[in-house]
């Protein structure tokens, strides 16, 4: 019988009792939670013939379910963590798992008896086109991503040299080793027999040992030493992602390790002396033969049911099950946010109120610091905006910020970090203009996640500050075509620096009256200047503009006109998603990829043109962090684009008189200067 998918398996195992004698299964929320939202409710007792036995895959705890079960008659679940678990081992750092594996018949690391996985991927037809195009994709953003089971990794250390031979140790006493050599002693003859025949295979090649991540961190021993590194031999131990050790491969060698599932992905084929889940479809060159698995599968049916039928996936977000997509974007919001953060951040420029959500944001692995660095050798320093000094990192609020302004102290669900210069900033190149450069390289399954994300931002009326708005349709106009010219800021940066020739609103409306003396102008001020909060009051707009729009949200307003004229508002930018085209009258971060009309000479480095999909991939995929207000972690811009949808925001309470006190000090101590 073939096993159900994960999403199936929540609805087809409700309620079920699982006895379980391991304390793991109590102590640990996370692997009760997915139990139970798979349908198993976990207690103690003595089962009957009709309830289950959890025990946790090979553990020496096993034995104790596992008699149970025998003497109650009763069936047991095997269960083990997913293929992508965390950013560290467990062991290491006591992170939760994003996903297990619940094996009714056997364990995928032991071929000595059928699994769930096995009778899976010899049974399924596994031929759905719909399927198998998903497994490619997401294989790719794997691949893109650099994951693997621990997903943490520094991308700072230098490679080694491509071209060797990689030799990938294990845990001693791990339960896949033992499952397929009979004790701890025929376990190192076998890696070291492992280790020969790489030697000889290759004679001229390095040969490179890649310890275990536990090993690494002295939880676990391994089964190689020190000793063995001679001649040729080599440990390549730190903390590398595995997909780039395995991309200067010309060969790879493992036992049962994972990496050797990897290593399939990664397009090699592994010489396998053990006995794992992967072994015996013709994706490996086996030293043992299993007879049971004589199909023979693609990459993309192997990687279709072992990560997108066989585990259950677990959404930290919305504490439910999952798809495989929804995991992998987690991990790489997580990882991003583990390798920019390690090292920790002093703060400049921070202002009062924002600095705890930024300690929030940024702070998970070493708590934020503000004030001046003292030593830039250890330590990264982000500055607000335009008071980044040379060597900081400009901080800013991200495209899709907020239900609510800034200036009224709603904190950012998104923030943007740039080591070379900052997005509003054309006068120098900027992180993003770089990620839109290369996005003409993007994979089709970026470009679709692109698609996806603008769909999202037009069905649910999503703009930097609002969502979800709606308002009725303006009156019919007696002229057209209908022009929209948003206000700005006047002493925003953006326009300072990105505007050379036009820098107010009341110069801006003139310009667009001027070049079109037909059109039904309509001006609709920045909302900070509606409020009074910044300054770009036009007192006479009527004198250009038709129409002075205030109580009505761009996301509704957008849809209505013909085109929108613009200095550098990122309206223009929210234009384009809607299809509406757009004029720059100076030098925003989309203009110059021919996708604007331009009236102000755009720089060289801006030549390429690209597509929409490519630019909102750079913009909103790439460039920023996203932030989830509800569990206060590090999350995809999909999780951001829920929380507006379903109301799931923060607001300022509690921010103002913060503000106000950082104000009145701000005061004192310009006084105090003087």
């Amino acid at each position: 019988m073939q096993p159900p998918s994960s999403l199936e398996n929540a609805g087809a195992e409700m309620s079920r009792r699982l006895y379980v004698y391991n304390s793991g299964f109590l102590t640990q929320a996370r692997v009760k939670r997915i139990l139970q939202l798979a349908g198993w409710s976990v207690t103690l007792g003595r089962p009957s013939k009709e309830d289950w036995v959890g025990v946790w895959g090979a553990a020496p705890s096993a034995e104790r379910g596992l008699a149970v079960a025998d003497g109650r008659d009763a069936q047991v679940l095997r269960v083990e963590d997913a293929f992508l678990r965390s950013l560290h081992p467990g062991r290491v750092s006591g992170e939760p798992p994003l996903g297990l594996v619940l094996d009714r018949t056997g364990l995928h690391f032991d071929a000595s008896r059928p699994s769930d996985l096995e009778t899976l991927l010899i049974n399924d037809p596994l031929d759905d086109s719909a399927l198998l195009n998903s497994a490619r994709d997401m294989m790719a953003r794997w691949q893109r991503a650099r994951l693997s089971k621990y997903s943490a990794y520094e991308p700072d250390l230098p490679l080694p040299e491509p071209g060797y031979v990689l030799v990938i140790d294990q845990a001693e006493g791990d339960a896949s080793v033992l499952a397929s050599v009979p004790g701890p002693d025929m376990a190192r003859a076998r890696f070291a027999e492992m280790l020969y025949f790489a030697q000889t295979e290759h004679p001229t090649a390095r040969i490179l040992i890649r310890s275990h991540p536990e090993t690494q961190a002295g939880k676990r021993a391994g089964h190689y030493s020190k000793d063995q590194a001679q001649g040729r031999v080599s440990f390549v131990d730190g903390a590398f992602a595995p997909m780039d050790l395995l991309d200067g491969a010309i060969a790879v060698y493992t036992l049962s390790s994972q990496m050797g599932f990897e290593a399939i992905l990664a397009g090699h084929k592994p010489r396998v002396f053990g006995t794992p889940f992967y072994a015996g479809w013709g994706l490996s060159e086996d030293e043992h033969q299993l007879i049971r698995r004589q199909r023979k599968l693609t990459r993309a049916q192997l990687f279709a049911g072992a990560m997108m039928r066989y585990p259950v996936w677990y959404d930290p977000y919305h504490d439910r099950l999952c798809a495989l997509e929804r995991v992998i974007g987690t991990l790489e919001a997580t990882q991003r946010a583990w390798i920019e953060d390690r090292h920790g951040w002093v703060g400049r420029n921070i202002r009062l109120w924002k600095r705890p959500h930024m300690q929030a944001m940024f702070g998970h692995q070493k708590p934020m610091r503000f004030g001046t660095a003292q030593s830039k050798a250890d330590v990264r320093v982000m500055a607000w905006g335009r008071a980044a000094q040379t060597g900081d990192v400009c901080v800013e609020d991200g495209f899709i910020r907020s239900q609510g302004l800034g200036a009224h102290l709603v904190p950012p669900l998104s923030l943007v970090l740039d080591e070379t210069g900052i997005y509003f900033d054309p006068t120098r190149s900027s992180q993003l203009e770089a990620l839109i450069a290369k996005s003409t390289s993007l994979p089709d399954h970026a470009l679709a996640r692109a698609r996806q994300i603008m769909r999202r931002l037009v069905s649910e009326q999503v703009t930097k500050y609002a969502s979800g708005a709606q308002s009725p349709q303006l009156e019919p106009f007696e002229k057209g075509p209908v022009l929209l010219v948003p206000g700005q800021v006047e002493d925003d940066a953006s326009v300072v620096l990105g505007s050379p020739e036009i820098q107010t609103n009341a110069a801006l409306l003139k310009r667009v009256r001027d070049a079109n003396a037909d059109a039904m102008i309509l001006y609709k001020p920045h909302p900070d200047v509606v409020a009074g909060l910044r300054p770009g009051i036009v007192e006479d707009a009527l004198q250009w503009a038709d129409r002075v729009i205030t109580d009505i949200p761009m996301a509704s307003l957008l849809p209505q006109v013909n085109a929108v004229w613009t200095m550098t508002s990122l309206a223009g930018f929210e234009a384009l998603l809607r299809d509406v085209p757009v004029t720059t009258l100076g030098l925003p971060f989309y203009a110059g990829w021919g996708l604007t009309t331009d009236l102000c000479p755009t720089p060289p480095r801006r030549g390429q043109v690209v597509s929409l999909e490519m630019l909102v991939h750079a913009t909103l995929i790439d460039y920023p962090r996203y932030f989830d207000p509800v569990t206060g972690q590090a999350c995809p811009i999909e999780i951001v684009l829920d929380r507006l949808r379903d109301g799931e925001v923060p607001n300022a309470k509690g921010l103002r008189l913060l503000a106000k006190a950082q104000g009145i000090l701000a005061s004192y101590a310009s006084l105090w200067r003087r």
